[in-house]
């Protein structure tokens, strides 16, 4: 199968999330490509897509939200599978729900959201972001797992290798 990963990702960190489920999509025999959410991709030719965004102050980033707005109806055709990434530390605690969350899982129809722990670095962010983190005591450091992150992408390969059920 062909299938799309759309990412939004301010500092690689979610970018690395995708990079790494792609390659566990390939190796289960996918033809996987990773792109920019926030570029001038079509989702025409592909079989399946993933759409993820990291999270800042509860929210996708505007580049994947509009990604879903573009292509909700080719989207719909399709399985689709959105990710998350944004909780840090080692026993990083639930936020707020995500804002539109719901309405992103109507648009595409998406089979299953998922987020995981990312990453920061401050030395790579901007001075607002590093006052934003410092209050929130946000720790530093990459906490993603990787093994959750490729375990879920086996899970994909899985469900996209199963006969489809007719309905009725």
């Amino acid at each position: 199968m062909r299938i799309l990963i759309a990412v939004a990702s301010r500092h690689g960190g979610t970018r690395g999330i995708a990079e790494a489920i792609g390659q566990e999509l390939r190796t289960a025999g996918h033809s996987v490509t990773v792109e920019h959410a926030g570029g001038a991709m079509s989702v025409e030719g592909y079989d399946a897509a993933l759409v993820g965004s990291a999270v800042y102050m509860g929210a996708w980033l505007p580049a994947a939200r509009q990604f879903v707005e573009r292509h909700a109806a080719a989207l719909t055709a399709m399985p689709v599978w959105l990710f998350s990434s944004g909780p840090l530390g080692d026993d990083p605690q639930p936020g707020p729900p995500l804002a539109h969350l719901d309405a992103l899982m109507q648009e595409t129809g998406a089979r299953e959201h998922r987020i995981f722990v990312g990453k920061l670095d401050k030395g790579e962010i901007g001075f607002g972001e590093r006052v934003v983190a410092q209050a929130v005591k946000a720790p530093e450091g990459d906490f993603r797992d990787w093994a959750a992150i490729r375990a879920w992408a086996d899970q994909i390969a899985a469900a996209l290798a199963a006969p489809a059920v007719p309905a009725g």
